[in-house]
């Protein structure tokens, strides 16, 4: 993942999208290309989140382990790190440090 700290000529949803009574909270950006990313934070708690597209999940902040779809066992991830999701699956995050992140789709 790109280490840049901002992401320029973007256009930013102004309503939020907050989910599981506002333990994740994110906005929706669309970059100059087309593409799409959201930016958020999740708070401490244990939530399992479905996909449409396949994601890329880049930890900026926090610290949560995950469990992917099929999966067992959980791996953990902290600042600087980032996991992959398959497209129409699910994981489960753990949150213990609340993680700020960008979702990259597609």
């Amino acid at each position: 993942m790109s280490q840049t700290t901002q992401f320029d000529n973007v256009s930013v949803q102004k309503t939020a999208n907050v989910y599981f009574e506002g333990k994740c909270v994110s906005h929706s950006l669309t970059l100059a290309d087309g593409t799409k990313k959201s930016v958020g934070v999740i708070l401490p708690a244990t939530l399992t989140f479905n996909t449409g597209a396949p994601e890329i999940m880049e930890v900026l902040q926090g610290q949560c382990s995950v469990t992917l779809a099929g999966e067992t066992t959980s791996q953990t991830y902290g600042a600087g790190q980032s996991f992959n999701v398959p497209g129409n699956s699910s994981f489960v995050i753990a949150v213990t440090e609340t993680v700020h992140y960008v979702c990259h789709f597609g």
